[in-house]
């Protein structure tokens, strides 16, 4: 019964336990919602067991669900790592790189993977930009090659290389009246209505320590999940706050004011980072040589443990 299990099958079955949902998976692999639904089906009955149960729309994994949905990834791992010593071989002229992100990221790593590509035009490249729960997750479970974080993982043994500046800048509307005031007070700026992110955010936790350090609070008027809308209520006139520098990549140099205040810019990095232990693909070990060649790297260290 065994012999008809298929790879498209497995593929198909690793993509649900991912992604938790038969839609979303139906969508990736750009199928049918009919199909994914038959194969998996069909997968079930080869096996003989029942791989997850559904509660209204949620998809839950049963025990032998979960260990198929580990030796899925394990034989993806072993494959991928086939291809990738077949493309060594070639020259890197063909191979697979996945890249996951977290959404501040997105300012600057399309463009990154894009100057790769074109560098190496056979390789097949993806990205996929969420938030840091979900990027943790997929770490834990090792589902890319490489991750850019702005904060390293403190529950998790990584290796992480920071390849970029990461400076937060205090932003605030052309038109406030601190926009053209000279060295501005932590204690004066801690008075103004601040926007930030949602807590746990990596920005908002080093914001709140450097004026934690000068026995400081800011209480947020707003907290937003998404830098895009706090950069709206901050031209709405809603507030101040302080973002990536990274964030105002495509914003005309005039349309925020950057307030110069102590103890800003916070001087931070982004990271590549991947699990302590694995060994790198050869086509993740050629785009992370190629982010430290280009000179945006942080000199300080090589990596990070």
């Amino acid at each position: 019964m065994r012999q008809h299990l298929t790879f498209r099958q497995l593929e198909i079955f690793e993509a649900i336990a991912r992604l938790n949902s038969f839609t979303r998976a139906s969508e990736e692999l750009f199928l049918t919602q009919p199909t994914v639904s038959m194969q998996i089906k069909k997968l079930s009955e080869t096996l003989g067991v029942t791989l997850y149960d559904q509660i209204g729309k949620k998809i839950l994994l049963t025990p032998d669900g979960q260990e198929l949905a580990q030796a899925t990834r394990e034989i993806f791992s072993i494959l991928a790592h086939f291809t990738m010593s077949v493309a060594e071989r070639q020259g890197l002229k063909q191979g697979k790189l996945s890249l996951m992100a977290i959404t501040t990221a997105s300012y600057f790593a399309p463009r990154l993977l894009g100057e790769f590509a074109k560098l190496y035009p056979g390789i097949d490249v993806s990205l996929r930009v969420t938030n840091k729960e979900q990027v943790l997750a997929s770490m834990a479970d090792n589902l890319a090659d490489l991750y850019f974080l702005g904060q390293p993982p403190e529950d998790i043994d990584v290796v992480a290389t920071p390849i970029m500046d990461n400076p937060i800048i205090v932003v605030a509307a052309p038109g406030h009246p601190l926009a053209h005031h000279k060295k501005i007070p932590l204690e004066r700026i801690a008075r103004e209505t601040w926007l930030m992110r949602e807590k746990g955010s990596g920005t908002r936790n080093a914001i709140e320590r450097r004026f934690a350090e000068h026995a400081l609070n800011i209480h947020p008027r707003l907290e937003l999940g998404s830098n895009e809308a706090i950069k709206q209520a901050i031209l709405a006139g809603l507030g101040i706050s302080a973002l990536s520098r990274h964030a105002f990549t495509l914003n005309a140099p005039d349309q925020f004011a950057v307030l110069d205040v102590e103890g800003f810019p916070i001087l931070r990095h982004w990271y590549a980072v991947y699990p302590a232990g694995r060994q790198l693909t050869i086509t993740a070990q050629a785009f992370l040589d190629y982010l430290l060649g280009r000179g945006e790297a942080a000199p300080a260290v090589a990596g990070k443990r």
